[in-house]
């Protein structure tokens, strides 16, 4: 390699830095984060449910385990899960403005999973917290939902903790 070769690989090494470093400092305006949101708003809004089949006896024990009614979410955002009026068995999940028809679908690791329809949202229910999911793009509408009852199982586990210290070392350490 010639001294000249060397000296414009470091050149062009240094303005890719420089270019990734003023990027990088450049933090990004709200509109035009709330603009890169508005095609998935747009195409959820706009998304008919397709036909929906009835629902089997395994789909109507998962929409019993549903926790139907308001979650507080982070950043003070809510969700609401009402029944589906449309068929028994389905689920209706307003977040943002948006709607979304989910059928219920218990998980063999205990999650509770709402699909959308649509195929475009996840909602996943687990014991301390919900969570809104686009799965298309694979990232987080929504985190840290908690609905009361979700609350009052915390509760009910950080109070047995507390009663049994001893119990809540023992094992693997998961949990602490």
């Amino acid at each position: 390699m010639t001294p000249l070769h060397t000296a414009r690989l470091s050149l062009a090494a240094a303005l890719l830095c420089a270019v990734v470093s003023a990027q990088a400092e450049t933090p990004a305006k709200p509109a035009a984060r709330a603009a890169a949101k508005k095609p998935v708003a747009a195409a959820a809004a706009a998304a008919q449910p397709p036909e929906l089949s009835e629902a089997g006896d395994e789909q109507l024990e998962a929409f019993q385990a549903a926790h139907l009614g308001d979650y507080n979410c982070e950043f003070k955002q809510t969700v609401q899960l009402t029944p589906y009026e449309g068929k028994r068995g389905y689920v209706t999940v307003v977040w943002n403005k948006l709607r979304y028809v989910m059928k219920p679908v218990l998980s063999h690791t205990g999650a509770l999973r709402l699909e959308d329809v649509t195929g475009r949202t996840l909602m996943i229910q687990i014991a301390n917290k919900s969570m809104l999911l686009d799965v298309k793009a694979g990232q987080r509408l929504v985190d840290d939902c908690i609905h009361p009852e979700q609350a009052r199982i915390m509760a009910a586990i950080r109070a047995a903790r507390e009663a049994n210290p001893e119990a809540a070392s023992s094992g693997l350490g998961i949990g602490k």
